[in-house]
């Protein structure tokens, strides 16, 4: 397996978007989660709808979107560009953004599902000791929900990372700026370059794999744990 300066290049600006793409959505998903968790808002229904869309909207028809709206021609774009700020579509910033709002439902979910599953008993006995509702939540559900943030964690990188239909659409192909590894994998299978692609696309395939024997691992413990918490 032989990799080009241009492959190398790839990879790290793919890792670099997912780092900072997964960090950057913990911190929108968490109050996301907690609001679909604990609410009895009729918005529920729509605002889920909203975060799961993703899951089954075409990535081009997303980057579609984003393109129009955050175009210099769009209403966000006009407003950035009276602000005074570089236009997105085309740059590393808009490519953040496009991977946070299709990566939103894998980040969202698991947190969600974990702040749903622990139900209210733990919250009540800590209000019982006069904690307060910050205090309750960073260090009762917070901590209880630590299943679902490493799940997010790991689907959030790994989606990010497998990305190609959004990135290409709002992102184009400029190296060292939005080239990642899937559109640098499109490029050498445009130029028929089939073993270049074939040694990314092998990378690819194990870091899916380590990544889904991780989390299933993780997702294993914990479910081993809460057996052996309930039987004592």
């Amino acid at each position: 397996m032989q990799l080009s300066p241009e492959d190398i290049d790839a990879i790290w600006l793919t890792l670099k978007l997912a780092s900072l793409v997964t960090l950057l959505l913990l911190f929108v998903s968490t109050p996301i989660a907690w609001w679909l968790a604990r609410t009895q808002s009729w918005l529920k229904g729509p605002i889920n709808a909203i975060v799961a869309m993703p899951l089954v909207l075409p990535p081009t028809v997303l980057g579609f979107y984003l393109l129009i709206f955050l175009g210099p021609q769009g209403p966000i774009g006009k407003l950035f560009d009276e602000l005074g700020f570089s236009p997105l579509p085309f740059s590393f910033s808009g490519l953040v953004v496009a991977s946070m709002l299709y990566s939103l439902p894998f980040v969202v979910q698991p947190i969600q599902n974990a702040f749903s599953a622990m139900g209210n008993s733990p919250l009540e006995a800590a209000a019982t000791l006069r904690s307060s509702p910050l205090d309750r939540f960073l260090y009762v559900a917070i901590p209880l929900a630590k299943p679902g943030y490493i799940s997010a964690t790991v689907l959030g990188f790994a989606h990010t990372v497998g990305e190609f239909g959004v990135v290409l659409m709002m992102g184009g192909n400029i190296p060292n700026e939005t080239r990642v590894i899937s559109v640098q994998i499109y490029d050498h299978v445009e130029a028929l370059e089939y073993d270049q692609a074939h040694s990314l696309s092998l990378l690819m395939v194990a870091f899916a794999f380590i990544v889904l024997a991780f989390l299933y691992s993780v997702q294993r413990r914990q479910k081993n744990q809460s057996v052996t918490g309930s039987l004592l």
